[in-house]
């Protein structure tokens, strides 16, 4: 499609955001905040489609989540503190910024230095710390992979896997002393250690731990479904079967 029909295809549904803000008692009613847990999920949906591999379904939520970012901009409009073009302006000059070797003569030679570089041109524009830009209200195990990514970023980094692997033994070596001890606490903390530094050794073996352990639950979600299936087909509940029967079922969905 060319950028002319792209560009039309923006301009209809700007159109149509402002009608239904002006026309709809559902759409007059919404503010950031009321549409805030909206977008979440929106964006964990998109996500889900993602890792499905689901380009049609893709599609769909990108569509839903492109309606929550003009429904932003038209309420800020409203207000007159930024517009849609404002949003796409901002983004627009950020990006040319923190992109020197392609809009300026920085030179770079791989993946690392643009990330490296980003993270310097952040700290310039006044941030006091790189973990700044890490959302406070992102989930724990997405907030340690951003968290080690960004300190990378300024070359706060093991150098070897082996080295992060060791580290995962000895975090587990030191919650296993915890939990002999019974010490809640302690195990708490230690067990977030070991997570930490499984996240960390992820990273570098090119795994987004989000993703597999997502990938992990909807494996074990599969199973568990055929097994119900199957105790159905029995006409036996689940908790009146022995593990040894469960077993067979689960098995049987390993090998599906």
């Amino acid at each position: 499609m060319s950028k002319e029909l792209q560009l039309k295809a923006f301009e209809r549904l700007l159109i149509i955001m402002d009608e239904l803000r002006e026309q709809c008692p559902w759409d007059k009613k919404q503010t950031l905040q009321k549409l805030r847990h909206l977008t979440i999920e929106e964006t964990y949906e998109l996500g889900d489609a993602i890792l499905d591999n689901d380009l049609n379904e893709v599609k769909k939520e990108l569509g839903d989540l492109l309606l929550h970012i003009v429904f932003y901009a038209k309420i800020g409009s409203e207000t007159n503190d930024f517009d849609m073009a404002d949003v796409c302006n901002e983004i627009c000059e950020k990006l040319i910024h923190r992109h020197p070797h392609i809009y300026s003569d920085t030179v770079v030679k791989d993946e690392d230095e643009v990330k490296q570089n980003w993270e310097k041109l952040k700290l310039k524009e006044g941030k006091k710390s790189v973990l700044e830009g890490v959302p406070r209200s992102l989930p724990a195990l997405v907030k340690a992979s951003r968290i080690q990514d960004k300190v990378k970023g300024v070359g706060f980094d093991w150098e070897e896997p082996h080295q992060v692997w060791d580290k995962v033994q000895e975090e587990l070596e030191e919650l296993q002393i915890e939990v002999q001890s019974g010490d809640q606490d302690k195990i708490e903390a230690e067990f977030g250690d070991v997570l930490f530094s499984m996240i960390n050794y992820a990273r570098f073996l090119n795994v987004n731990p989000e993703d597999a352990l997502e990938r992990t639950n909807k494996k074990f979600i599969k199973r568990f479904q055929y097994l119900e299936s199957k105790a159905g087909e029995l006409g036996k509940p689940l908790m009146d079967m022995t593990l040894a029967e469960m077993d067979v079922f689960w098995n049987e969905a390993k090998k599906l």
